[in-house]
């Protein structure tokens, strides 16, 4: 079968593999949609942590069941939503139920070879059927996951702000499930085209451009109190600094953006606050069972969601242009 190697920093080639063999428990997938996560531009541009070369990227999957080996659930031509996290099943944080922070973690595409290829063999288990949806959409599951567990992690509470820092792919699905949570939600960007989307595509009713004044606007908005809880999704690490001093005293502070960078904080202004600091980490299977339901409901903008596609022969080609500044990605989409 063909594969997508990220052989090393700036280096995707397409190459002729082995077809994947069947292990118990095991079905096999034909990959149809793979969704280009920033894990995987960043793997790319070789600042992706947890990362090792060469590797086959690819996490956000939808496919097709070719064969279902002893599964009584799936059959042949079943079109799925691939759980890209292989947790240990028996570490503290699995026994409570987080295997999204297992201490044993893989996530294809990052510590084992990803969906970046034809065909994908996966427990029967990390698979999920989403009749209804389409291809592309299902292959949106796993990335609006993301922000639906930073979402549920803060326990959002009806009619408080909710800051989201950010308006990748990752800040829409956490600002989607802040409003759909109740949250009169704030996004905050450097590019005005993404706030325009998030006005008029996603009904978000405030956006802040990131400039200076950004602590003003907040209190403003917030009738002096800044929002109750903030969500940093943009990457950087002089972002994710400065928001502790946007969160409001008793608020939270989450951080689903992923640096490998130190980041630092003033404890007077943390404690003054007395701030919660959360990390938020992947997703679990709830937490994208929950996306396919809103998603089935039509409470998730997904018609626009996707601005770029490439044949997957043409992956190679696409990354530099997509890295670009000013490329206007949002989510960029391999079709098989």
């Amino acid at each position: 079968m063909k594969s997508i190697v990220c052989e090393a920093p700036g280096v995707l080639s397409l190459q002729d593999v082995e077809d994947p063999t069947l292990s118990p428990g095991e079905v096999l997938i034909r990959i149809r949609r793979v969704g280009v996560c920033g894990t995987d531009l960043h793997a790319y541009r070789g600042d992706q942590p947890y990362f090792k070369y060469p590797r086959v990227l690819g996490h956000e999957l939808s496919g097709e069941i070719v064969n279902s080996g002893n599964s009584r659930d799936l059959s042949p031509g079943d079109e799925v939503v691939v759980v890209p996290y292989l947790a240990c099943g028996r570490c503290s944080a699995c026994r409570q139920g987080k295997t999204n922070c297992c201490m044993f973690l893989e996530v294809i595409g990052v510590h084992r070879d990803g969906g970046m290829c034809e065909l994908l063999s996966m427990p029967s288990s990390h698979v999920l059927k989403a009749e209804g949806l389409s291809l592309e959409q299902m292959a949106s599951v796993e990335c609006l996951s993301i922000g639906a567990h930073a979402v549920r992690r803060a326990q959002v509470i009806r009619g408080e702000y909710a800051l989201v820092i950010g308006a990748g792919p990752i800040g829409i699905g956490a600002a989607q499930a802040a409003r759909n949570a109740g949250a009169q939600v704030i996004v905050m960007d450097t590019d005005e085209i993404r706030l325009e989307y998030c006005e008029n595509r996603l009904n978000i009713p405030h956006t802040v451009v990131a400039v200076a004044g950004v602590e003003e606007r907040l209190r403003d908005l917030t009738e002096g109190n800044y929002p109750a809880v903030v969500f940093e999704a943009t990457g950087d690490p002089n972002s994710m600094m400065k928001a502790f001093r946007w969160v409001a005293h008793g608020g939270r502070y989450v951080l689903i953006s992923l640096v490998k960078s130190d980041i630092t904080f003033n404890d007077p202004e943390f404690h003054k606050r007395e701030l919660s600091l959360l990390s938020s980490r992947n997703a679990t299977v709830p937490d994208l069972e929950a996306v396919i339901h809103s998603m089935a409901a039509g409470q998730l903008e997904t018609e626009t969601f996707v601005t770029h596609r490439v044949p997957f022969e043409g992956t190679a080609w696409a990354f530099p242009q997509w890295i670009r500044p000013g490329a206007g990605v949002i989510k960029a989409m391999v079709t098989l």
